[in-house]
């Protein structure tokens, strides 16, 4: 297990999400029948994806794993999921952030392939030095890494810094 304080962090911009989804973009090889958004780390780059691609069908897949522990292969729970009978049949492109330990992807992967679907997986980073799937990987990805990778909408912000910002109400 790496030390978290060797751990190399990589603050991303909002102009290194356009660089990287410069380079996921071309490999994607529609049309999907829909997209399945894993919550909350893959809706940004979904957004950016199906605005692009122009995919309308937007699922979403919330997994939560009760173990703090990420080499603990433990049952997820499905806090939110699409019913079978948007899955069968389909190509699903299922989008997240990063592919980590790769436990949440494969275990969305793995509903979408029991209920009918046939998924694609996509995300923005790939760590395959911490996968706990040596036999697996995303099939498209913008880049490898093993960097504690931070993104623009994770950064941490706070109402006060918002109470400037005029109201849409």
């Amino acid at each position: 297990m790496v030390n978290p304080i060797e751990v190399q962090r990589e603050i991303l911009t909002w102009s290194d999400v356009d660089k990287l989804m410069d380079h996921l973009l071309p490999q994607l090889k529609g049309p999907y029948d829909a997209m399945l958004i894993i919550t909350r780390g893959g809706i940004v780059p979904g957004g950016l994806i199906c605005e692009t691609l122009d995919i309308r069908h937007i699922l979403t897949a919330s997994v939560q794993f009760y173990s703090g522990v990420k080499e603990t292969l433990a049952w997820p729970i499905f806090l939110q999921f699409p019913s079978d009978s948007l899955l069968v049949g389909k190509r699903i492109l299922v989008v997240d952030d990063i592919w980590d330990s790769g436990r949440t992807i494969t275990t969305v992967q793995g509903r979408v392939e029991a209920a009918g679907g046939h998924p694609e997986l996509a995300v923005l980073h790939y760590k395959p030095t911490d996968s706990l799937f040596p036999n697996a990987a995303p099939h498209y990805y913008a880049a490898a890494t093993d960097a504690w990778i931070v993104y623009p909408w994770e950064r941490e912000r706070s109402l006060g810094q918002l109470s400037g910002v005029p109201s849409l109400v």
